[in-house]
């Protein structure tokens, strides 16, 4: 005798093998506990510029600029500060990295540099002519997806004080602030607090920021071991550097950014529609990913790469070395893979505190088991997940491919029965 399977029996059967096939996610997840942003080929370098650079004296990281770099002002040394699995991380070895002409003079300290162009004159040392290993074009997508998203957090504000301006944060994980290009450049001074070794992300929104408007003079960490704020420069920094090593300020929209010479700039700078001038003294205390960049004198950038955690997507896993280890991303890097460990938390002066939101849009964060195949596909949105109609298809077929199965197991189940009843 045949037996009619209900639709309710079917859901009921392809809820049970969909139970047997995927693993819960989780509700909630804290940023900084494998739910991070990719930067990809970018988060190796120091200095990652889409077009032109034209720089000296030198950058203690390894450079890579899409357009033609100019050397020849005072000469360029590069990687200084490089260690030896730094160098091997980087695509083909290759510390500097130029997709068009060159002029030096110029020297490559670790590693090896290539340019793609012209050579217009000047010593190369340690540099050969050769193809580039990387696609700026796509890598600049991802940067610029990746700072999109970023700033859809709905972040806290600063507490002016008088010219003094106050960024306090009390989630030990990762901490977000929201503020305009011109109530930034109009502080004197910039003062960070937040737990040690929490991930900060400082999104300025407008079309430029100037910091020799008021001109900014100095940036202030909160140590929380001494209690008290600390001066940032290369010989002193907040609790070892573990603020510094996990700050990123977020320029979405930024076209012009002006470092005032007069201050060391700590944490790394993601500006990538952005001309950035570092102007002629003073250094970045970390990374700069922009359009182009211009720098002389003292202007340099410190090699202190980030390794925050940026919460959005899976980062694949990272070798003790720091190259990535059997990943399914082609674009995915060291670079914001390391979750911060936090080591103290942060008392907040005058009441200052301002909530952090515990991922963008002021959401917590969940995992998601086809983060980590998707990152660095063709969307162009580098570790961002899939949004789009593939995912949506894959989803909808594979759900179609599980009610199958859940039919099946159903039927199956009657007709024993009918079978044992006859």
């Amino acid at each position: 005798m045949r037996k009619s399977i209900s639709a309710a029996a079917v859901a009921l059967g392809g809820s049970l093998a969909l139970a047997a096939l995927v693993a819960p996610t989780p509700a909630t997840a804290s940023p900084g506990e494998g739910n991070c942003f990719s930067l990809g080929v970018a988060g190796k370098y120091g200095e990652f510029i889409e077009g032109d650079d034209t720089h000296s004296p030198d950058a203690e990281g390894a450079v890579a600029i899409g357009g033609n770099a100019d050397f020849s002002q005072a000469g360029f040394s590069v990687g200084q500060e490089l260690t030896a699995d730094e160098v091997k991380a980087l695509p083909g070895g290759y510390s500097l990295v130029v997709g068009g002409d060159i002029k030096g003079p110029v020297h490559v300290q670790k590693g090896k540099g290539v340019y793609a162009g012209r050579n217009l004159g000047g010593a190369m040392d340690g540099v050969t002519k050769g193809t580039s290993p990387i696609d700026f074009a796509a890598e600049f997508a991802k940067l610029r997806a990746v700072s999109a998203e970023l700033a859809k957090t709905a972040g806290a504000a600063p507490v002016a004080d008088g010219r003094t301006l106050t960024f306090t944060g009390a989630d030990a994980k990762a901490n977000f602030f929201t503020v305009t290009a011109d109530t930034l450049q109009r502080a004197g001074e910039i003062q960070l607090k937040v737990p040690a070794g929490s991930s900060t992300v400082i999104t300025v929104t407008g079309g430029g920021y100037d910091q020799t408007k008021a001109p900014t003079s100095g940036f202030l960490i909160w140590d929380n071991a001494k209690k008290g704020y600390l001066l940032d420069d290369k010989l002193q920094s907040a609790d070892g550097g573990a603020e510094r090593a996990r700050l990123l300020w977020n320029f979405p929209t930024a076209t012009k950014i002006t470092k005032h010479s007069g201050n060391a700039w700590p944490g790394s700078i993601l500006a990538p529609n952005a001309a950035f001038d570092l102007g002629r003294g003073g250094p970045v205390n970390g990374s700069v990913w922009a359009k182009s960049l211009t720098g002389s004198g003292g202007a340099e950038t410190h090699h202190y790469p980030f390794e925050g955690c940026l919460p959005g997507t899976t980062v694949p896993p990272v070798s003790p070395s720091g190259a990535p280890s059997a990943s399914p991303s082609p674009s995915a890097g060291s670079g914001g893979s390391e979750s911060p460990s936090p080591s103290g938390s942060a008392s907040t002066p005058g009441g200052s505190e301002s909530p952090s939101p515990s991922g963008p849009g002021g959401a917590s964060v969940s995992p998601s088991a086809s983060h980590s195949a998707q990152a660095g596909g063709g969307s162009g949105g580098g570790g961002l997940a899939f949004t789009g109609s593939e995912g949506l298809l894959a989803l909808t077929v594979g759900g179609a491919a599980v009610l199958g199965v859940g039919g099946g197991i159903v039927y199956a189940a009657r007709r024993k029965k009918a079978g044992a009843a006859s």
